[in-house]
Order: C-alpha cells, then sequence, then structure tokens
C-alpha cells in the first residue's frame, strides 16, 4: 500500500506524518486489492486541523474528511468515518456478488450504450447563479461554465439542503 501524506499551506512535521501513515495502514486488513494508493491532505482551517483521506477503489472513490484541534485527533476521526464506508463497500460488493451468482448473465448491461447525448451552452456564471439554475430547474446537479476560475463546473444539493460545488484539478 503507497501512502501519499502531504500539506496544503502547513507543513506535515515526520511525527504526525508517522502517526498518519500508522493508522492508515490498517485499511490494508479491510480491503486486499493491490496497489492500494492512499492520498492524505492536511491542512488548517479556523484554528483546527483537516485531514482529508481519498482511496481510489475499482472504480469507487472513498473520501473522509474530519476536523479537530489537534492533527493526531482529525487522523483518529477520518479513520472512524473510513472504517464505516470500508464496510458500506465491502457489504454492497457481497450483495452484489451474490446477486451476479444467483441471476444469470445479463445481456442488456452488456449491450448498455448511451443513447441521449444532450447539449447545451454554458454561459460564464458564479456558484451561486449556477445553484439559482438549478432550483430553478428542479434538478439536483447542474454542470456549468464557473465565471471565477474559468473552468466546467458542478454544483449539486447535498442531504442536508446545503450545496456542494465540484472544480476539477489538475494531475
Amino acid at each position: 500500500m503507497e501512502i501519499n501524506v502531504r500539506g496544503k499551506n502547513i507543513d506535515v512535521n515526520p511525527s504526525l506524518k508517522q502517526y498518519a501513515e500508522k493508522r492508515l495502514s490498517k485499511i490494508d486488513r479491510y480491503i486486499k486489492q493491490t496497489p492500494l494508493a492512499v492520498q492524505v491532505t492536511f491542512s488548517t482551517e479556523r484554528d483546527n486541523y483537516v485531514v482529508e483521506v481519498t482511496i481510489p477503489l475499482n472504480g469507487y472513490l472513498l473520501r473522509a474528511e474530519e476536523s479537530a484541534r489537534d492533527a493526531f485527533s482529525s487522523v483518529d476521526n477520518v479513520m472512524e468515518k473510513l472504517e464505516k464506508q470500508i464496510e458500506k463497500y465491502r457489504t454492497k460488493l457481497f450483495k452484489r456478488d451474490r446477486v451476479e451468482v444467483a441471476s444469470a448473465p445479463r445481456e442488456d448491461l452488456e449491450n448498455a450504450r448511451i443513447v441521449k447525448v444532450k447539449r447545451f451552452p454554458m454561459k460564464p456564471m458564479t456558484p451561486e447563479e449556477a445553484a439559482m439554475q438549478m432550483e430553478l430547474l428542479g434538478h439536483d446537479f447542474f454542470v456549468f461554465h464557473n465565471a471565477e476560475n474559468d473552468a466546467v463546473n458542478v454544483v449539486y444539493r447535498r442531504k442536508d439542503g446545503n450545496y456542494g460545488l465540484i472544480e476539477p484539478e489538475d494531475y
């Protein structure tokens, strides 16, 4: 397993990096995928340490973010969140595998194809304007050209009633 620890506008000291690597290395016992790449990003926000962990996994993406006054506590909190997500992931895989074994192969899934292409003009707008447009259309998400960063973004409605913004990041 490869664990990449980095800081975003913060220096990650060796003891914190070692602690994060030690705690996150326990993920290996839950997931039997190799190679497993774990991305850990530390940052600060209003006197709190924020840790974000991203794990690409067989076409899925496990992601958890937690914050605490102490950086070590934030690692512990994010690990608890990840363990719950991994358990959900494993349960879904188990159920899916049982269904696939129990049912005959479905040719309609193998022949699935794109049957509709939707094109629309993307005038530059702010995320707030995009959220308003999304509400007016009655959709759960809206793709738009962000006038602030000159990139294609997605605004979406979160389960808590607030909005989320997806911005592309260069690799």
